[in-house]
């Protein structure tokens, strides 16, 4: 009677004794462990709480834990929301863009890099790239743009020796986000690059010159080298002959810049405090979940057929059409993602709270497909590592 008087008084008493649920429940918490020993060295006879069993699932697996009743629930809106809906998304690159919510000039931000980091994170939510493929991808990997606008997203070859897994995979990004990029590059980027004397440190080695630059390699120290036999610790090191790092974003003295999850959690932090309090956590892996969602959706809809009409000459985008058309929307996002099978797509957007509807497509692939359970789970299981921290 004493403990569940107390919980009131905390809870609903004066204002200036309350405690908030989490307070709350870190110090039920610490009582409990302390009612446990005290158990366990003879010195009560039983704990003042009560417990009941819940059940916990994890994919495709569930366990019982014991609740303490005594706790207070408490919102997580920043744990379960796993993707950005469109709202969401439009908010976030705002912030990054030191925009307002609704588009204009942010008078009280005055922070820096906002074109570098706006276009990188569409590029990121175009294509879905993990922080790591992004991160290390280099300028002259970036596929040039198309003469003229296009309707169908453009391929974007991803090297092996950056992707989880160092398996080659071909993605996409919409034109008008990978004009952003070209954008940020050519204004941006360049002015920051050409002529900086940025170094790597010598902790990461001696700085590798390159020269003579393509899209498949270049000159490296003098010698040719293909980009897909460099991995992210090497290609940390490239340095241009005309000065700057060879990496698709840089600082503004032209280093590389790979701190992209710092980044992502001061502009989450900034729109709770100043614009949307239920706003989420956002690190990287978040906006390879919230494309995943995103272009399933679209593919489901039609949208990429209906675009796919508009295609009336036999070229790269014709192909680009019929590969759309022609092939199922979960097979489509297996490959954009690099997952070994649809089954692993299907429990991977499991996990993202996907509609009855994509949970009956995906579990009709499998079934078709004849693939393991047990591969399937471990691998999308895997997409959710990255999330707590970088790369």
């Amino acid at each position: 009677m004493t403990l569940g008087a107390y919980a009131v008084y905390r809870a609903s008493g004066p204002l200036k004794q309350r405690f908030e649920a989490s307070m709350w429940n870190q110090n039920i918490g610490i009582l409990a462990t302390f009612y446990r020993w005290a158990v366990d060295e003879w010195y009560a006879d039983a704990e003042p709480f009560t417990y009941k069993q819940h059940t916990v699932y994890f994919g495709e697996q569930t366990s019982q834990v014991q609740v303490n009743q005594a706790r207070r629930r408490q919102a997580k809106d920043h744990v379960t929301i796993k993707y950005l809906e469109d709202d969401f998304v439009k908010l976030f690159l705002n912030a990054l863009s030191g925009l307002t919510p609704d588009g204009q000039d942010d008078p009280r931000y005055r922070g820096r890099e906002l074109a570098r980091n706006a276009a990188v994170t569409r590029f990121s939510l175009s294509s879905g790239l993990r922080a790591q493929e992004f991160t290390y991808l280099l300028t002259c990997e970036v596929p040039p743009l198309p003469r003229r606008p296009a309707k169908m997203p453009v391929p974007l070859p991803v090297p092996a020796v950056v992707t989880k897994g160092s398996t080659f995979r071909v993605s996409w990004a919409a034109y008008p986000v990978l004009a952003e990029l070209h954008s940020y590059i050519e204004l941006e980027r360049a002015p920051a690059a050409d002529g900086s004397t940025c170094r790597p440190p010598a902790s990461r080695g001696e700085p590798l010159i390159v020269t003579e630059t393509d899209e498949h390699g270049g000159r490296v120290d003098g010698v040719r080298v293909a980009w897909d036999s460099l991995g992210p610790k090497d290609r940390r090191r490239l340095v241009a002959s005309g000065g700057g790092s060879m990496l698709l974003a840089v600082r503004h003295d032209g280093g590389p810049f790979t701190a992209w999850g710092t980044v992502f959690a001061r502009t989450s932090e900034r729109i709770r405090e100043r614009f949307e309090p239920r706003f989420p956590h956002v690190w990287p892996h978040r906006l390879r979940h919230s494309m995943a969602i995103r272009t399933l959706k679209r593919l489901v809809r039609g949208y990429y057929a209906q675009v796919a009409n508009l295609v009336k000459d036999a070229d790269d985008d014709a192909a680009m059409a019929l590969y759309l058309t022609k092939t199922e929307p979960l097979l489509v996002l297996r490959d954009l993602l690099g997952h070994s099978s649809a089954l692993t797509t299907g429990k991977y957007l499991r996990r993202l709270d996907m509609t009855r509807t994509f949970r009956e497509a995906y579990e009709k692939a499998g079934v078709d497909a004849s693939l393991s359970d047990t591969a399937a789970d471990r691998e999308a299981a895997a997409e959710f590592d990255d999330e707590e921290g970088d790369f």
